[in-house]
């Protein structure tokens, strides 16, 4: 296998989600400067659900118009717009428009809601693209797609977003007015954050380089001689050394040939195929068992979870919160790393792995609603159990999600397009079930990080 195609696979991937999770990352920088406050990750939930009509669009365009739609031209337009839409945010960002009488951040909502467009239709584009190559370099993708929650999280890290000191406000008072003295119960700790280390402009710029960055992977993956070399040994595996594209376009996509079965060998016997979804490995019953617990897993996460990560983890203080969102970012390539080599396709074992990490997930929200004084909240150990528990809980389902990824690539091109539709399926429903319960209904309640006082256990 080439080194070079596993580089530009993960590169690739890296593309698919960065945009966003760097959206959410650079928050704590935003919202005190945009007239929307802390309900921008309200507006920002919505928006995401509005952007799944672009893979609606395209898992249509391959339910009824079978061999229509251009994938190489779709990427190639998406990941140009969202490369245009993060450079575009470094400039208009904290423009205002007057709606109503009052200020509204329309060209942050706008661009962002390119952003989610891009992102979401990444899930049913970027997926299928990979079947033109080795399952090897499948996971490489998924590591890729891992880092890019990884990437922009350590950007903000090192930008310092969200860091925390608490201020005597009694203290700065008395030191204002030259009083000495403080009158009781007026004693009080304010929450101050720290400026950044560099600005939301240079953030976006940094996301506008990752664009581009998986923009070349793309042209390379699709003209580079040694990636041409991978995919053609691929497709004489699929086809026996007789292949329709060899001739013509040296990526010869997908929507010029119909979809091929791996050849069968002449010295085994045909298998009678258990249901008609793909090559038939799979009866319908597992078929729907796999699709069920993909859709389980992406809403679990990519919205239910983290919708209450604050709460989960702020209560342990402002380090626990940061080390749990970077060490959770760090799992979700490290599951895909380790389905690299351990690529186990036993739905009893991603059964179990699903159920327990829907198990780590129930000690995570079940903190999160006890929230500002869960277990432990005075215990180092408490903090040490959450920061661990988000880390397996992302660990076990990245690796249920990746393993899911690779069966469905081995059933063929229109498994991994209904794969991508899936994930955003899940993920929808998720983020719309936590909505009303953390944006409207307010059934989470987040401790002030400097004031919040809880009975010794």
């Amino acid at each position: 296998m080439s080194f070079l195609t596993h580089v530009l696979s993960c590169l690739f991937g890296i593309g698919s989600w960065v945009a966003i999770n760097g959206m959410w990352v650079e928050l704590p920088l935003i919202v005190s400067r945009i007239p929307e406050g802390w309900y921008l990750p309200s507006y920002l939930t919505v928006l995401i659900q509005v952007a799944n009509i672009g893979p609606l669009l395209v898992t249509l365009m391959h339910r009824f118009r079978p061999g229509a739609l251009n994938e190489n031209a779709v990427i190639y337009v998406i990941v140009a717009l969202g490369t245009l839409a993060s450079f575009l945010l470094a400039f208009f960002w904290q423009d205002t428009v007057e709606v109503w009488g009052a200020p509204r951040s329309v060209p942050l909502l706008v661009l962002t809601l390119f952003l989610s467009t891009v992102d979401c239709t990444s899930s049913v584009t970027f997926l299928p693209f990979m079947m033109r190559l080795k399952p090897q370099y499948l996971t490489s993708y998924f590591i890729g797609e891992g880092l890019s929650g990884l990437v922009p999280a350590l950007a903000a890290l090192i930008q310092g977003v969200g860091v925390v000191h608490c201020r005597n406000l009694t203290r700065m008072l008395n030191d204002t007015w030259g009083n000495s003295t403080g009158t009781a119960g007026s004693e009080g700790l304010q929450a101050i954050y720290q400026p950044a280390n560099f600005s939301a402009q240079v953030f976006f710029f940094f996301l506008t380089g990752m664009m581009v960055v998986c923009l070349v992977a793309f042209l390379l993956l699709n003209h580079h001689p040694a990636v041409g070399r991978e995919r053609q040994k691929k497709s004489h595996y699929l086809t026996g050394g007789i292949v329709a594209g060899e001739k013509g376009d040296p990526a010869f996509g997908l929507h010029h040939q119909p979809e091929q079965k791996p050849m069968i060998s002449l010295d085994a016997p045909q298998k009678v195929p258990r249901s008609s979804f793909g090559s038939g490995t799979y009866s319908s019953p597992e078929v729907v068992f796999i699709f069920v617990v993909l859709a389980w897993v992406n809403a679990l996460t990519n919205a239910v979870l983290p919708s209450v990560q604050s709460y989960s983890c702020l209560p342990y203080g402002n380090r626990a919160y940061h080390l749990a969102a970077t060490m959770a970012a760090v799992a979700n390539p490290v599951a895909c790393f380790i389905a690299m080599f351990v690529p186990i396709r036993s739905l009893a074992l991603m059964g179990s792995l699903t159920v327990t990490g829907t198990g780590i997930g129930a000690y995570i929200m079940t903190m999160a609603a006890l929230s500002p004084c869960p277990l432990l909240v005075h215990d180092s150990a408490g903090t040490i159990l959450m920061v661990g528990a988000w880390v397996l809980f992302v660990l076990t389902l990245s690796y249920v999600k990746v393993i899911i990824g690779v069966i469905l690539r081995d059933e063929g091109h229109s498994a991994l397009v209904w794969c991508g539709a899936v994930v955003q399926l899940g993920s929808m429903l998720g983020a719309l079930s936590m909505f009303p319960v953390v944006s409207v209904y307010n059934l989470f309640t987040s401790g002030d990080p400097c004031n919040t006082k809880c009975p010794l256990e």
